[in-house]
Order: C-alpha cells, then structure tokens, then sequence
C-alpha cells in the first residue's frame, strides 16, 4: 500500500509517517501544492495513493484545496482510483469539518493526533 502524508509541521510528519509505515510505502510533503503533484504524479504512473493523511492549514497551498483537485484528478484518471483521505489538523470548527467532508474527505481528526483513533480510522477505511 502506498501513503502520503502532508502536513508543514515537521514533527507532526515524522509521528504520521513513523504511525504509518506499518501499512506500506510512506512518502511525505510540507504543502498542499506538493501533495498535489505528487499524488497527480501516482496517478499518471498507475501506482496511485491508497491513503493521504493531510493537515490543513499549511503554506503556498491549503490542505481543502489540496484535496479538492486530489478529488478533480482522480475523477479524471482512467484507473478510477480514489485514496482514502484523512483530514488531520487543529482546526475543530464545524464550518471547516463540513468544508472538508463537502471536499470529499473520508475522515476527519483532530490534532493532537491520538495513535489509537489514527489506526482505527485507518483499519476502517482500508476494510471498505
């Protein structure tokens, strides 16, 4: 299984990826823009993500709009893949968990990041 993590806190990174890699190949990014291409890259070469956990508030791109061309490419892939997107960021408003499931996440977590619910979450959604 292939996961990207994202997220601009260099800490936060390293205890996804650490959490993580038990599932697979982890790669990582600091912004939203990098997620993009990188993910787009995946895609275009066949070996899409299976999961991206993506942080929100991050420079040059945000994780919202990062995952809303994530959704725009892959629904324009020929493989038809679709990554599991966990949302993982500090921001609890519901004005911006509402934007995020409208954005077509499929899970939402607030920081700080608690390993049990991590897992679960991900067990869950790699069972579907």
């Amino acid at each position: 299984m292939r996961v990207l993590v994202v997220d601009d806190d260099a800490v936060s990174r390293t205890v996804l990826e650490d959490t993580l890699s038990r599932y697979g190949k982890v790669s990582a990014c600091a912004d939203g823009s990098e997620a993009v291409g990188a993910a787009r890259l995946a895609l275009d070469r066949g070996e899409p993500y299976h999961l991206i956990c993506m942080d929100i508030s991050m420079p040059v791109m945000n994780g919202l709009d990062a995952l809303q061309l994530l959704r725009e490419y892959e629904a324009q892939a020929a493989n038809n893949a679709r990554a599991k997107v966990i949302v993982i960021t500090g921001t609890e408003d519901s004005v911006t968990i509402n934007e995020a499931f409208s954005r077509l996440c499929d899970a939402y977590i607030v920081k700080p990041i608690d390993t049990e619910e991590l897992l679960g979450i991900v067990g869950v959604l790699l069972s579907d």
